[in-house]
């Protein structure tokens, strides 16, 4: 098993909560101190860590099978995002989708921390998911 924190489309009521094959919920929780939240398209978020800013993202944790990460969870993830690992605000750590080195020089992605998450964020596009 692995936790992982979601924080975009696969947490609950999202479109792709379904990836993740009944794995159950460990938490609602934020990161540690230290991230900026950024929309790729407006299609899903990513999560950059930076330890000179003190916003936390919110987010959920699962504990997922590894065979349900391998097969159904990461094969769905953008090419902006790898696989990674984040401190969450307890202090412990976590797998978590990370935006990909070199994507913010691109700089195609809207910064949206102040949000503090990609709900937030969304329901100020007047959306749900």
């Amino acid at each position: 098993m692995a936790r992982m924190f979601l924080n975009g489309q696969a947490m609950e009521g999202g479109p792709f909560h379904h990836h993740l094959r009944g794995a159950p919920l460990v938490a609602r929780t934020r990161t540690a101190p230290g991230y900026r939240l950024f929309s790729i398209q407006d299609v899903c978020p990513g999560l950059l860590p930076d330890p000179g800013v003190g916003t936390a993202v919110e987010g959920e944790v699962y504990d997922v099978p590894d065979e349900v990460l391998r097969d159904h969870l990461l094969p769905t993830e953008p090419p902006e995002l790898e696989f990674g690992i984040i401190r969450l605000q307890d202090g412990s750590s976590s797998f978590s989708m990370l935006l990909r080195r070199g994507e913010l020089e691109r700089g195609v992605h809207k910064e949206i921390s102040d949000f503090g998450g990609w709900r937030p964020y969304l329901k100020s596009l007047g959306r749900e998911n």
